[in-house]
């Protein structure tokens, strides 16, 4: 596993919708985070330590014990945030070769976190750059709090390779990381031999994804000591226009919560 790490290739927010037009990707750095979501470090911060004790993920297909998570649905209507009775998260074979194909019933993320002031505002910051990228009002969101350690010895934060999410945009929050070497993500055309590689280092940096235009993936992590754990933690949010991806003949549903 090489120890060098390219910087991600970051611009300023006004530019993100052009560069995920002509590029497919688009990297923000953590200021830009912060200024474009109206969210405080403070509040961002208290948002990171929520990824402590995250429940497993009993569904890796590898045998792995690296990675852990919680899961959760919105439904963005014309700015309003509607939540989403707890649901399976399902992918078909054909954009998850490891893990579609099957109902992965993760645990709900806590309503502690789903009620911090600054990830509400990170949905709603992202529904509208997905609206500017690609018109319409409402967005099928699905959000996952992953953490992937080292207690094996290597993890993965895509085990599953290269890949498209079968959506229309992918957003990779990096909250943090720990002790660790490795973890490099690497971007690339998915009907053409181009692509980029770089490490996301700075917590709250941000890499937006057209799902349509790219493929992706992280490399494996490592611990920097052998004798420590190290963790890779991260925030990833979808955004679908359309509905959830669902297995054939289940519904897919949304609840008719109260908007926040």
């Amino acid at each position: 596993m090489s120890a060098s790490a390219f910087p991600p290739p970051s611009v300023p927010e006004p530019c993100a919708v052009e560069a995920l037009r002509t590029q497919g990707f688009a990297v923000l750095d953590a200021a830009t985070v912060r200024a474009w979501a109206g969210a405080e470090s403070a509040v961002l911060e208290t948002l990171a330590s929520l990824w402590e004790g995250l429940p497993p993920d009993n569904y890796l297909k590898d045998g792995g014990h690296y990675r852990r998570r919680r899961h959760g649905s919105w439904v963005l209507v014309e700015g309003a945030l509607v939540p989403v009775a707890h649901r399976a998260h399902w992918q078909p074979l054909s954009y998850n070769a490891l893990h579609g194909g099957m109902q992965r019933w993760f645990e709900p993320l806590t309503s502690v976190f789903a009620s911090n002031a600054g990830f509400v505002r990170l949905l709603h910051k992202l529904a509208e750059l997905t609206t500017a990228l690609k018109g319409g009002d409402t967005w099928y969101t699905e959000v996952h709090q992953f953490r992937i350690d080292t207690e094996g010895g290597i993890g993965r934060p895509t085990p599953e390779g290269a890949h498209r999410d079968g959506v229309d945009l992918v957003a990779v929050f990096m909250v943090g990381r720990h002790a660790i070497k490795g973890g490099e993500t690497r971007v690339f055309e998915a009907d053409g031999p181009q692509g980029q590689r770089f490490t996301l280092t700075e917590p709250w940096s941000l890499l937006l994804l057209d799902d349509a235009r790219v493929i992706h993936e992280s490399t494996p992590i490592q611990p920097l000591d052998p004798k420590a754990l190290g963790w890779r933690d991260t925030l990833v949010v979808t955004l679908r226009s359309g509905g959830f991806q669902d297995e054939p003949d289940v519904g897919g549903a949304t609840s008719t919560h109260q908007a926040v």
